[in-house]
């Protein structure tokens, strides 16, 4: 593929300094680039790294004069570079049409312009929207609904009465409609709670690989419009994420939070059952949350406190053998004192 590079600034809504006619035919890192890639600066860290490079064009938000080539000027290097980035990708490999070795129930239907890989398992009252790819060893059960041109990756699971909106993309492994974790105490016996609700995901939802999203006890766990997911996250019966909502690797919510439109969730975060976390929350990595979140607020730790109380903590963190140290030469003199007035 070959771009001139005043398509590109138009794409992106950028202005072109230099050679406006330079054609792009890929995209690279500022180390690795050629003279017919275009790269990107986002971070001062590399600005040395400009001095050598060999890219035919840079995405930045302001002229370098590190570097000699032609460059494209925009408010966020970063945004653009996804923009720019979807002009390279490689497409998605379509299976044309259903392939006679995948399972198709004759009670489920169809869309048109479906591609159904071989080994992808489809059961009674299921409905694929029009568009829509599943790679091998998809398994979609009984009356789940799949909206328009949504991507399901290898060995995804979606269970029982499920529904998943437009243009939605779920990596391989992830598991859509699993029980919910429920049980009741029988003396020493655990009895299991059934779990008669279901999932509901809306459109512009892109979860990660190896997620495990559990049906809800009554009613739906719902990711609302525009959420996605890292690799590995837990989401429990009954949670519900608004709008926009970014969840990074690792993280474990437990059933029944409500999570609000624009939370930004750091990895390895575990939030606790019950919990209310309000919109445009800010969550650092590894915190346990443990109680309800304000709009707007950022925290971090475990248990989770106010994100600069953390960072004057953390401080205090490794000073403590030192502070102790000194504690400890205080006492030392005051039982010094004490002894010496004793003796008066």
């Amino acid at each position: 593929m070959e771009i001139p590079l005043t398509q590109i600034a138009e794409r992106v809504g950028g202005e072109v300094i230099g050679d406006e006619h330079t054609v792009i035919t890929g995209i690279a890192p500022l180390t690795t680039a050629t003279p017919s890639d275009l790269s990107f600066f986002i971070d001062k860290r590399y600005r040395k790294a400009l001095q050598g490079c060999r890219a035919g064009a840079l995405l930045t938000s302001g002229p370098m004069n590190e570097f000699e080539g032609p460059q494209v000027v925009v408010a966020d290097p970063q945004l653009a570079y996804a923009k720019v980035a979807g002009l390279f990708a490689p497409p998605v490999r379509r299976y044309p049409g259903v392939s006679d070795q995948a399972f198709v129930h004759p009670e489920s239907r169809m869309g048109g312009d479906v591609s159904i890989h071989p080994g992808v398992h489809i059961e009674a009252g299921a409905y694929i929207g029009e568009g829509c790819t599943l790679f091998p060893g998809v398994f979609i059960g009984e009356r789940v609904k799949i909206g328009k041109r949504t991507l399901i990756y290898p060995n995804v699971t979606i269970l029982r009465d499920c529904v998943v909106g437009n243009d939605v993309i779920i990596h391989p492994g992830t598991v859509i409609g699993s029980d919910g974790f429920g049980f009741v105490r029988d003396g020493e016996k655990s009895v299991k709670i059934p779990q008669n609700g279901q999932v509901l995901i809306e459109d512009e939802v892109e979860i990660g690989a190896n997620n495990c999203i559990d049906r809800a006890t009554l009613g739906r766990t719902w990711i609302k419009r525009g959420t996605k997911t890292d690799n590995l996250v837990q989401i429990a019966h009954n949670v519900i994420i608004g709008e926009n909502t970014i969840i990074v690797a690792q993280v474990g919510i437990s059933g029944s939070c409500t999570i609000g439109r624009g939370v930004i969730i750091g990895g390895q975060v575990g939030i606790s059952d019950h919990m209310d976390v309000g919109d445009g929350a800010m969550i650092g990595s590894q915190s346990g949350i443990a109680k309800s979140i304000p709009a707007g607020e950022a925290v971090s730790g475990s248990p989770a406190i106010s994100h600069r109380q953390w960072l004057k903590v953390s401080a205090l963190t490794a000073r403590l053998p030192q502070l102790q140290d000194r504690i400890k030469a205080l006492e030392r003199k005051i039982q010094v004192l004490e002894s010496d007035g004793a003796k008066e």
